[in-house]
């Protein structure tokens, strides 16, 4: 429902995938496509949150999609070792240099 003008409105979503006709049910997909809105939404909400990423400012070339990738990574490897808060994480691991070398198994 339009929250301005009262009016109820009907929206249509196409999604494309590999699976042959029937091989789920369409509860199925919406639950599949679910899980992976909920997986991305967490992901960015962090990486936002923790890490500033709408308020940054580099724009040139491929460097937001590398500074991204390293923030993915960074939180990956903070919720390998069962870090559920990732700021205290980060800040944690920034504390001593030897740190982020332990945690990619370097050192």
């Amino acid at each position: 429902m339009n929250l301005t003008s009262k009016k109820i409105t009907i929206e249509r979503l196409y999604f494309v995938t590999s699976l042959p006709s029937g091989a789920a049910t369409g509860e199925q997909i919406a639950d599949w496509i679910r899980g992976h809105w909920k997986i991305e939404n967490q992901l960015h909400h962090v990486r936002d949150t923790t890490f500033a990423e709408d308020a940054s400012t580099t724009h040139t070339g491929s460097l937001p999609r590398v500074m991204a990738s390293l923030r993915n990574l960074a939180i990956s490897v903070f919720r390998q070792d069962d870090h559920t808060n990732i700021a205290a994480a980060c800040r944690h691991t920034a504390r001593d240099p030897q740190r982020p070398l332990t945690a990619l198994g370097i050192r």
